[in-house]
């Protein structure tokens, strides 16, 4: 590891820590707290200022190294953070929120994948289809940061899993911004770790679902990775906001109003306390990251095996999970 990577990888972590820490006993931690509703795991009101502590801790370092596509990338998820943050404070439509999000996204497209006007239709079915994947990206994340260390575990896991790809392959610019970002959610880590003395909040974890999902264009385009790469290391969260999206989509739901129906919350719910959830769901980004980076350098016939394997493992820890928290919340009763 040079200097420049060994600075990344501590900086944006002390920088972060700090600046939560500031943020603690300012007027802002109480502007915005988060007070516990019906529909919440905590009992007792936080500040949702960690995300505002890991883009202090991230971006600077980010920016410096990023290079004209990923400056452009990162100033969209800036973007995002104060559209976000406006939402935490006064609260905004979600029309508002959603057409921010599909903006930042077909940006990051443009820049990362422009296609010509003639371009075949296969081409543009799928650009479209990975607009949508980083739109998606971008809002699942947020529903995923509910229960304490868990979004900032999977930024630490998952951005770790992207630089260490991004480094391999010769993109250093693109390792630089992922190791930050990795580094600094482990500050923020040090502030949400079980029990959680701060949140993330919608200004952060807006952001780094959007960046989840343009760093991973990003690294495709580049040729740091495959398509399935950045799906693979990113697919607890995946897995878990997808099925549940489509679950509520066919109980007709209202879909964008808040909920405690995720597997995750559903486990709190049933009685696991946010350690052992933690380390359980941690266990599986470990995995899942490690599975990513064994398929870059894999042969067609272990790449099947390895999405197969997941795809497998998913399909039948989730339905686990539903027998599990039914019988766990039934004997509660």
């Amino acid at each position: 590891m040079n200097s420049t990577a060994l600075w990344t990888a501590i900086f944006p972590a002390l920088l972060a820590a700090l600046a939560i820490a500031i943020l603690r006993r300012t007027p802002w931690a109480a502007r915005l707290a988060d007070v516990p509703n019906e529909r919440s795991l905590h009992a007792q009101p936080r500040p949702r200022i960690g995300g505002l502590g890991i883009l202090a801790g991230a971006f600077p370092l980010a920016l410096y190294f990023a290079g004209a596509p990923g400056a452009l990338i990162l100033s969209c998820a800036l973007g995002l953070a104060l559209v976000s943050l406006l939402d935490d404070l006064r609260g905004l439509p979600v029309a508002v929120r959603l057409g921010a999000h599909a903006v930042a996204a077909l940006v990051a497209m443009a820049i990362l994948v422009p296609l010509p006007a003639g371009s075949p239709a296969t081409h543009w079915l799928a650009w479209v289809a990975a607009l949508g994947a980083v739109a998606w990206m971008t809002n699942l994340y947020n529903f995923m940061d509910g229960a304490d260390g868990l979004a900032g575990t999977m930024g630490v896991v998952g951005f770790g899993a992207y630089a260490w790809a991004a480094f391999q392959s010769g993109q250093a610019g693109l390792g630089i911004i992922c190791l930050a970002l990795a580094s600094a959610n482990v500050g923020f880590l040090a502030h949400n770790f079980p029990p959680a003395r701060v949140f993330m909040g919608d200004a952060g974890a807006i952001p780094l679902g959007f960046l989840a999902g343009a760093l991973g264009v990003q690294g495709f385009a580049s040729g740091a990775w495959g398509a399935a790469f950045p799906v693979l290391a990113f697919s607890p969260f995946i897995a878990d906001a997808s099925v549940t999206l489509l679950r509520r989509l066919a109980r007709r739901e209202r879909v964008w109003q808040a909920h405690r129906s995720h597997y995750y919350q559903r486990l709190v719910l049933a009685g696991w306390n946010p350690r052992r959830l933690l380390f359980a769901a941690g266990g599986l980004m470990l995995a899942a990251s490690a599975s990513a980076l064994l398929l870059r350098g894999a042969d067609a016939m272990l790449q099947c095996g390895i999405i197969f394997f997941w795809v497998a493992l998913y399909a039948l820890l989730l339905p686990a999970i539903d027998r599990k928290t039914r019988t766990m919340t039934a004997a509660a009763r």
